[in-house]
Order: structure tokens, then sequence, then C-alpha cells
């Protein structure tokens, strides 16, 4: 099945589709903020493939991929939206594959999260967040005194 619009038309369309700051993203943030964690940048220029999420000191990329443009099985089946969207959504999963093996062959430790984890299990994507930044920062090659003081605020309660 050929794509039903015309150009102009589906350009228009991919251009109001949000490419940082979408909904699953601020929640993360909001959680990762609301946990203690600073330090991350947004989609951050210095890293191959802008990560939604990146602490460069620690080398960690963290991206937040919507499901069906990124080709989960549950959201994507190939044949069933025709031919277009096969060939980029097909695209996109390749495009991320790269990006995985250029950051991890520099030193990156590169976390994918699925849009539908953060909005079912937003603790339990924020644990998995803590856990690798508070591993990788207590790690002998991190340079990651400043870190471990951060991520231990994250144990004590809020008395205010």
């Amino acid at each position: 099945m050929a794509d039903t619009r015309t150009p102009e038309d589906r350009r228009r369309i991919m251009a109001a589709v949000r490419q940082r700051n979408t909904e699953p993203e601020l929640m993360l943030r909001r959680a990762l903020y609301a946990a203690g964690i600073r330090g991350w940048r947004c989609n951050w220029r210095g890293a191959a493939g802008r990560p939604d999420l990146a602490w460069p000191a620690l080398r960690i990329a963290i991206f937040v991929d919507g499901a069906f443009w990124h080709g989960h099985p549950s959201r994507h089946r190939p044949g069933r939206s025709g031919t277009y969207w096969d060939e980029k959504i097909a695209g996109n999963v390749a495009r991320d594959r790269r990006i995985d093996a250029e950051l991890q062959a520099g030193g990156w430790q590169v976390v994918r999260i699925w849009d539908f984890e953060v909005r079912r299990q937003l603790a339990g994507v924020v644990e998995r967040v803590v856990a690798l930044l508070s591993a990788k920062a207590s790690s002998p090659d991190a340079n990651g005194v400043r870190w471990q003081h951060a991520l231990t605020e994250v144990a004590k309660p809020n008395t205010t």
C-alpha cells in the first residue's frame, strides 16, 4: 500500500511530530529530578544520536523511544501499515542500532527505554537509571565524586 498523502501533506504532518520534550521524556526528567538526580544534558550534541538524556562525564546515554516509531513488536508489525511506514520504521531501527554501536565503541553505556515503560512503570525506570548511575559513578574509571554525593541524596527522606 502506497502512502495516501501528497509529499507536501506528509512533510507537514511529520514536521508536527515532536522530536524532543515528548511527554514520556518530560515524565522521566521530572521523576529523576524528584529523586534527587541532577546533571544530565538534554539532546546533547556531543554524543552520536543526540541522546534524550546524557551524562557526559559518566558516558551514559538514555533514549526514550516511541514504540511505534522505533519498531516495538507490540506496536508495529511490518505489512500492516503499508510500505511507506515499513521502510520508515525499518530505517529508524537500523539508525538506532548504528548509533548504539557508535556510542558503545566510544565507551558510552546506552540505555533505550520504551515510552510505554515510562508511562506504566515510571518508578521502575527511575530505579534502573539510578542503579546505572550509582554503579557507573562508583567505578574506578569514572570521575564521579560529585555524582556519588548527588546519588546519596536520593536515599535521604525529605524533611521539609
